[in-house]
Order: C-alpha cells, then structure tokens, then sequence
C-alpha cells in the first residue's frame, strides 16, 4: 500500500474501483427497466400506468390510504369550485 501524506493511494483506488463496478451494474440494469418498459408499451400496456403501479406498491397500505383520500378530497374541492365559477358566470 502506497501512503502520501497519509493517504492510502491502494485503498482509494480500490474504493473508486467499487464504486464504478457498481455504477455499470446500474445502468444495465437501468436499460433493463427500460426494455421492460418498452416490451410492455409493445403489448398496448400504459407505461404510465406501470409506473403509477410500482410507485404505489412502495408504499404501505396507509400511505396508499391517505394518498387516495388526499386526492379525493382535492378532486372534489376542485369540482366544487369549477361548479361555483361556473354559476357565477
């Protein structure tokens, strides 16, 4: 192991190493999502939609609860207020 001034050149280098090792991983494994994406857009499938799924699916049933009754709620507020401008005009 190499030491300037108190660095260890060797371990730098093998946590840099790592590092990148790691980085190609992601990006394979990003085009791999990517190509997922693409087949199920070739089956009809909304990717939009698959995306709405996997985002809700991290979420705990809770979570899931409150996000529905939040926008629920804010979806309705909206009506009412679309309602009343309406009638106003």
């Amino acid at each position: 192991m190499s030491d300037t001034v108190g660095v260890a050149g060797d371990r730098i280098l093998s946590l840099i190493e790592r590092i990148e090792h790691i980085e190609e991983e992601i990006r394979a494994l990003t085009e791999g999502k990517k190509e997922i994406f693409a087949e199920a857009k070739g089956e009809g499938l909304d990717v939009k939609i698959l995306k709405e799924i996997l985002k809700l699916r991290k979420q705990d049933k809770d979570q899931r609860d409150e996000h529905e009754s939040l926008l629920d709620l804010y979806l309705h507020a909206i009506e009412i207020a679309e309602r009343q401008e309406a009638r106003a005009a």
